[in-house]
């Protein structure tokens, strides 16, 4: 077809416009503004035939996509300004109309429009209007507010065919269906690390430039990649302001919050299909699944073992590689994990970030706190499997089974018990040799266990930390305050396997023990 140009006569201003016969353009600048008449603009508007408008999208939707790079646009203005970042064509050459008068106060940069510098404003305040009803996420523009949308109803226009996922434009589905495929097209030419995606290689190649970009005005922390500077950024303003009734844990998101209820409650919608598994969390279960397809996008070489986003992958690999690149400055401690390293440094700045409501005691680590914290639920959700015995932590009921497998490392020589942790087993080597380090300087006494010898010491000082809610009697020994709180509640643990007989203390049912046998 041959593109007729024509003279548009009217305005007397030169203005010449090329246009394809399937196209409706307006004779207006950008603005929607006309020249006035007689002035000089040399406004030339080219189109390119070759263009893909009339491809349907599997919605039915008929969008204006770009040919060279498949980007996708609502409107015919928007592809056409688009083509231009490929063919480097600056149609509106204005000498009078390219005055920028909506100017940011924070940083001087210049805008065409008001809404521009409105938008642009964003970047300096934080503003974010755009918020998810689902989880509560909020966003600074309509078009990222608008692609997360698609995580929740799965709506976007572009499916992947692997594995379902929706995308709102197909540049992003390329760059996903890679992580299927295993293609990376682009390649660091510094060290030969191939990328999925042109931004992944960008942010890869600041590794050798030492390129930081982002950097947070709270502290100065500089950062090569927007999603870390972004997280970052959460530490300084991030405002957790759901918190679980049950452990007092706060969220920045309802989402988050109610994800985590469910550890209280024991909900776990999510189930497994192969093997009745079930989770809190959709992620938990889509991770979980890969143990069965064991088609994650990111395998390992050595064992076979997938995953599915990276930072897990590059975590797991050093398993094998037994690579540390977290260092401790304080003490030159190296760790394989980020995790790891964090709750480490807490030892040395004394953090004890997890508080128990009930008795103000802190701890650093969440593990050792929530074991702490069934000590005054008295839930005891970890079972023995040869006798039913229950355990407030797994480390407690490893403990345990030692006595009816009998292979803990730990064995002692004199009489062959086992046990799990090289304390318990210097502790009851002194059953034999009869050493009692631990002597308290009131009486004299003289201890073989230093918990033995703390709680020994609390009879002199008269402090009685076990205290019943029902009835308020106070106990220096944690055993004396399980036995009375079972009066109370009827609980009778220690059942006889001869006569069925049940006892709320284990000296009582001990004893009851001694007659079948004597």
């Amino acid at each position: 077809m041959v593109e007729k140009p024509y003279e548009n006569k009217e305005d007397h201003c030169g203005e010449t416009i090329t246009q394809t016969p399937d196209l409706n353009l307006s004779k207006k600048s950008p603005s929607g503004i006309k020249p006035p008449e007689g002035r000089q603009c040399r406004e030339t508007i080219t189109q390119t035939p070759d263009l893909n408008l009339n491809k349907e999208t599997p919605s039915g939707v008929k969008p204006c996509e770009c040919s060279v790079c498949g980007k996708v646009f609502v409107r015919h203005s928007s592809l056409s300004r688009h083509i231009r970042s490929h063919t480097g064509h600056k149609p509106y050459e204005y000498h009078e109309y390219e005055e920028k008068p909506y100017k940011c106060k924070e940083c001087g940069k210049a805008f065409s429009y008001r809404k521009s510098v409105h938008r642009h404003e964003r970047t300096h305040t934080g503003e974010k209007p755009y918020e998810c009803q689902e989880c509560g996420k909020a966003f600074t523009w309509l078009t990222t507010y608008r692609r997360h949308l698609i995580t929740h109803t799965g709506e976007g226009p572009y499916k992947c065919k692997e594995c379902g996922k929706a995308f709102s434009c197909s540049t992003s589905l390329r760059t996903h269906e890679r992580t299927h495929t295993g293609e990376k097209p682009y390649q660091c030419t510094q060290c030969g690390k191939s990328l999925r995606s042109p931004l992944g290689l960008r942010i890869h190649e600041r590794n050798h430039t030492g390129e930081k970009p982002y950097e947070c005005k709270q502290c100065g922390k500089a950062l090569s990649c927007p999603s870390s500077f972004r997280r970052h950024e959460r530490t300084h303003t991030a405002e957790k302001q759901y918190e679980c009734k049950q452990c007092g844990k706060t969220f920045s998101s309802p989402l988050g919050l109610r994800i985590h209820e469910r550890i209280h409650t024991g909900e776990k919608p999510y189930e497994c299909k192969e093997c009745g598994k079930a989770f809190i969390s959709l992620s938990s279960i889509r991770t979980h699944m890969i143990t069965h397809t064991g088609d994650g996008p990111y395998k390992c070489k050595e064992c076979g073992k997938a995953f599915i986003c990276p930072s897990s992958f590059r975590s797991h690999e050093r398993t094998h590689t037994g690579e540390k690149p977290y260092e401790c400055k304080q003490c030159g401690k190296t760790f394989s994990w980020p995790s790891s390293f964090r709750i480490h440094e807490r030892t040395h700045t004394g953090e004890k970030p997890y508080e128990c409501k009930e008795c103000g005691k802190t701890f650093i680590y969440r593990t050792t706190f929530q074991g702490h914290m069934r000590k005054h639920t008295g839930e005891k959700p970890y079972k023995c499997k040869e006798c039913g015995k229950a355990f407030i932590s797994p480390s407690s009921v490893r403990t345990h089974m030692i006595m009816h497998t009998g292979d803990g490392p730990y064995k002692c020589k004199e009489c062959g018990k086992a046990f799990n942790f090289p304390s318990s087993f210097r502790i009851h080597e002194r059953t034999h040799t009869g050493e009692k380090p631990y002597e308290c300087k009131q009486c004299g006494r003289a201890f073989s266990c230093y918990t033995s010898f703390r709680t020994h010491e609390k009879t002199h000082t008269g402090e009685k930390p076990y205290e019943c809610k029902e009835c308020g009697k106070a106990f220096i020994y944690r055993t004396t305050f399980r036995g009375h709180v079972r009066m109370h509640t009827g609980e009778k643990p220690y059942k006889c396997k001869e006569c069925g007989k049940a006892f709320s203390r284990p000296n009582s049912f001990r004893r009851h023990e001694r007659s079948h046998t004597e």
